[in-house]
């Protein structure tokens, strides 16, 4: 019989050793009902980035023996799966709290396995993992990293040989492993130190930045007779990782008017001056928006703590900025390189772009008019980029890949969101504009003109702990029982639930509502976040009927579903 949480609680005290910092902190909560229950309801689990919780005590966290289990886990996968256990595994970490720690706990119960480990020595992007991982010819890799979530947090995020994030088979045979293990139980180690000695754990660093470096610069779209490099950019890599790298790749391409808030330069586990460091957050802008009101920017650019993410602020005219979502700077890079590279002779007659299932269509329409190929994935890019394997196989050519939530893949040789690449590339927009006159909110409306005005609204309806769980489910099978035909005044033309898969997608807790005039909206739990989240589209004749519309939907599905 399954424990419950203040078993769970009790045994955790059993179990601890006196002087571990985890049993302290276990105790400063006895007889607190409602913490224990939020520590020990659940067991912590992988979900669309892998594991990802608030850091302390208790199943429901993570600590070292949450991250302990998973990485023997997966050790007792990668051996069971007779895969040459000396390609090694890479593992990488952000800025945050214990990001460092769980890296080299997990280095050393690798090694302790007898599986060689790559480490890098300081923190890494995101993508610079993906793409290690790939040219190292890994077995797997690791990331410590908690992404945009709040500073109590921290993640694990695991990668398969392809350089993806885990999935399907992979995916489901790591967590056998993991589940079949007791975190009390005790792993082999080797001490960080006499690994490096023997030859069991070798750290990586600056020629693999060098290599991932070269990439990023040689995916530039055109020649610099074109672009007008003195355009003027401020950057905040929200206190992480995306600083040294894209700072580089700035200056080596010779922009000469780059800049990056010096409050936000350097690492900060606190986030101190920005709290919740997600970029898709306008607040997360601000001090941008203050450097670059100084500097007349042309444009901002933001990444998140481990700089998979990116978003991008505009000059909206009036001394001030506005942000692009994650639709529009997906749509306009889809754009930019689909027209460079079709003056260059270089698009491919045979390629491919990925996008979620609750990305929007401006995205397509603009790959249809070009003959791109058009593939859909669930939510989260280790199902997007689980997609290359299939399209190449059937002799697709990889294009781009993205979802709304600014995150995108410009190249194939990181599968994983790359805000790196996906800032140099929006640096070059914009030179590219400015060399014709144009700011980028012109490039914006021009699409506009001429694929028509789509916009694009999110809901996320926030609720914590078990009932909050129980709640979100609850909303979802009330949208499933009831089956609406209509809402408000749009007429359900069609609805599709992901739950048993659909089509070439596997099973997913999505639900999606497409109306008779071709507005729709999706809705799913968030895989990493207390959330119930939204997803409304609609399109009109302008960009502003086009926003009052999905207002209304938001406003009308809102009230009849919740």
């Amino acid at each position: 019989m399954a424990m419950n949480a203040e078993e769970r609680y009790q045994l955790w005290l059993d179990r601890l050793p006196q002087d571990d910092p985890m049993r302290k902190e276990l105790l400063s909560i006895r007889g607190n009902q409602q913490e224990i229950n939020d520590r020990f309801y659940q067991e912590i689990e992988f979900g669309t980035a892998g594991l990802r919780g608030i850091c302390g005590a208790g199943t429901n966290r993570m600590n070292p023996l949450t991250v302990g289990r998973a990485t023997q886990g997966i050790a007792n996968y990668l051996k069971k799966s007779g895969g040459d256990l000396h390609r090694g595994v890479a593992i990488a970490y952000d800025c945050r709290y214990h990001s460092r720690e769980y890296s080299e706990l997990a280095a050393e119960i690798l090694a302790g396995n007898g599986i060689a480990v790559w480490l890098f020595p300081s923190m890494r992007p995101t993508p610079e993992l993906s793409f290690a991982v790939r040219d190292l010819h890994a077995i797997s890799g690791i990331n410590m990293t908690a992404s945009h979530n709040p500073k109590e947090y921290n993640g694990y995020k695991v990668y398969q040989e392809d350089g993806a994030q885990i999935s399907g088979a992979v995916s489901d045979g790591m967590i056998r492993e993991i589940r079949s293990l007791d975190l009390f139980d005790s792993f082999p180690r080797v001490p960080l130190a006499e690994g490096i000695q023997k030859g069991l754990i070798s750290c990586i660093g600056e020629e693999m930045d060098r290599k991932y470096l070269d990439y990023v610069e040689g995916m530039r779209q055109r020649p610099d007779d074109q672009l007008d490099k003195s355009v003027t950019v401020v950057y905040t890599p929200l206190n992480g990782a995306g600083s040294i790298p894209l700072e580089t790749v700035a200056r080596e391409m010779g922009y000469t008017d780059f800049h990056i808030v010096p409050e936000q330069k350097d690492p900060d586990p606190d986030f101190t001056t920005v709290g919740y460091p997600n970029p898709e957050d306008p607040k997360g802008f601000a001090l941008a928006e203050k450097l670059g009101h100084e500097l007349h920017a042309d444009l901002l650019i933001a990444t998140d703590p481990d700089s998979d993410r990116m978003a991008v602020e505009l000059p909206d005219g009036r001394d001030g900025f506005y942000p692009l979502n994650g639709n529009q700077t997906g749509a306009m890079l889809i754009a930019y390189m689909a027209e460079s590279q079709k003056e260059a002779g270089t698009l491919p007659n045979n390629g491919a772009m990925i996008k979620s299932i609750v990305t929007g269509d401006m995205g397509r329409t603009i790959c249809d008019a070009y003959g791109i190929h058009v593939f859909e994935a669930l939510t989260g890019f280790k199902n997007i980029c689980g997609v290359i394997p299939r399209i190449e196989k059937e002799g697709y050519r990889y294009f781009f890949a993205y979802e709304e939530s600014i995150g995108c893949a410009p190249g194939e040789k990181v599968r994983d969101k790359d805000g790196i690449c996906a800032g140099l590339l929006m640096m070059e927009m914009a030179a590219f504009y400015k060399k014709k006159g144009l700011t980028l909110t012109d490039a914006l409306d021009a699409l506009y003109s001429k694929y028509g005005c789509f916009a694009e609204r999110q809901f996320s309806l926030v609720r914590t702990g078990q009932a909050g769980a129980e709640e979100i489910a609850s909303i979802m099978q009330k949208a499933r029982d009831e089956k609406p035909d209509h809402f408000g005044t749009w007429k359900v033309a069609d609805a599709t639930d992901y739950l048993h898969g659909w089509q070439d997608i596997p099973a997913s807790n999505v639900l999606k509502f497409r109306m008779e005039n071709g507005d729709w909206f999706a809705m799913r739990p968030s895989g990493t976040e207390p959330k119930l989240k939204f997803y409304f589209y609609t399109k009109a004749g302008s960009r502003e009927a086009a926003l009052q519309s999905a207002e209304l939907l938001e406003k009308t599905v809102i009230a009849q579903l919740s």
